[in-house]
């Protein structure tokens, strides 16, 4: 669901990509553009952003007081969200226009109080705290070189508490596909997930499902050979027949879905 619109140059620096699509997207509307999908309607967006909250809502019921990071915050949609819930939030974003539209949705939302941000990689980060929930919504699948991916993975895992987990929502088909993948995406088989989270010491508690109904990926590869108003006309019909399916069945058809909801805690430690 957060395969881009648009191809990346064939050399990308994501610090540089992610930062100039903050810089055109963030501030707009919603700033789901900037967090979704690259270049795509905003009813597309939308509608990714409906089967996400219904996917994650099972396993993010919080007490209040819960420590959060929100790792590849964006613009803090998913920081809002836990913050007003009484969650005290630490959001981190390789963009820095990311985090100050994260911070200014955050004030004006009124739970600036229990959110924090600042720019970081999640790939080497290391703060000076640990976590009872680390989350992570459409950002590994934007890691592309697997030293990076391992990298992240075991950073995050590093600041997991002990007793916490860790939420991660991920393009992770069961199958090997490679017609959305790009240079700034790809959809891994759920295996390699599952195979890493082990290597670094996670214990996978649960996968669900997130959008097993298959037309929008289906067309996605499609988009640059068909006439503009043949596209949009058959994307809102793709999303006006996926929406029902994903959220009647998303999370209970997690074999069939595209994106995955992993729930993982660290291995029993001494």
């Amino acid at each position: 669901m957060s395969t881009p619109g648009l191809p990346a140059a064939p050399r990308l620096d994501p610090p540089a990509y992610w930062e100039e699509r903050a810089r055109r997207f963030a501030a707009h509307g919603a700033g789901l553009a900037a967090v979704c999908s690259y270049g795509m309607p905003e009813f597309h967006n939308r509608a990714i952003q409906l089967t996400q909250r219904l996917a994650l809502r099972p396993w993010l019921r919080l007490r209040p007081g819960t420590r959060v990071l929100d790792a590849g915050c964006g613009v803090g949609r998913w920081s809002r969200v836990l913050a007003s819930r009484g969650a005290f939030v630490t959001g981190v974003d390789l963009s820095p226009t990311m985090i100050a539209e994260a911070a200014r949705r955050a004030a004006a939302a009124g739970c600036g109080a229990g959110c924090r941000f600042q720019v970081a990689d999640l790939c080497t980060l290391a703060l000076d705290e640990q976590f009872d929930l680390v989350l992570g919504v459409t950002v590994l699948q934007h890691v592309l070189d697997p030293t990076r991916l391992r990298g992240c993975v075991a950073a995050l895992a590093a600041h997991l508490a002990r007793g916490g987990r860790m939420i991660l929502l991920e393009a992770a088909p069961l199958a090997a596909t490679g017609r959305c993948d790009s240079t700034i995406f790809v959809a891994r088989r759920r295996q390699a997930y599952l195979d890493l989270f082990r290597d670094c010491g996670l214990e996978v508690l649960a996968v669900s499902g997130v959008d097993p109904a298959p037309f929008r990926t289906q067309l996605l590869p499609h988009r640059r050979r068909l006439p503009r108003p043949v596209w949009l006309a058959l994307l809102a019909l793709a999303t006006a027949l996926s929406v029902p399916i994903d959220l009647l069945f998303g999370r209970r058809a997690s074999e069939r879905s595209w994106h995955a909801v992993f729930v993982l805690e660290h291995r029993r430690r001494d």
